[in-house]
């Protein structure tokens, strides 16, 4: 069976640190997703939101470097939870657990504060088309 997942998104808070019984750590944090689409030639955007958990040496990383904001590749696998509350009510919950993350973007406030004289590199818009050749110069 195959279970994977990648989703592009910013962080909607800074994420939160906790520690397994035997100290591992855990990193949590929930990510914003937008899906742009078009409904009679106008373009509308719905946001999803995603619950992401990362263990071991990636937490660690994760916890240092993330804050809300940042923009994030994830590469993972979807993961459900089961339990039951003191009521007798069942609950389920589905949440992304992360096997990779890359880092696209730091919050827009944190770029304006970082050295000026380096250009901006951006990354999230599409490659350019180079599928034709009808400007190749020989």
């Amino acid at each position: 069976m195959l279970n994977k997942v990648f989703l592009i998104g910013r962080l909607t808070r800074d994420p939160e640190i906790r520690f397994l019984p035997s100290g591992s750590q855990i990193t949590s944090f929930t990510i914003a997703v937008n899906r742009p689409y078009r409904v009679n030639n106008e373009w509308k955007e719905e946001t999803y939101f995603f619950d992401i958990e990362s263990f071991g040496m990636l937490a660690e990383r994760l916890g240092k470097q993330l804050n809300k904001g940042t923009q994030i590749l994830i590469e993972g696998q979807l993961r459900q939870d089961r339990w039951e509350t003191a009521s007798g009510e069942k609950r389920t919950k589905i949440k992304v657990v992360a096997d990779k993350v890359n880092i696209i973007s730091a919050k827009t406030q944190e770029r304006s504060t970082e050295k000026e004289e380096e250009p901006d590199l951006d990354i999230t818009n599409e490659p350019e088309d180079f599928s034709s050749d009808e400007d190749v110069p020989f």
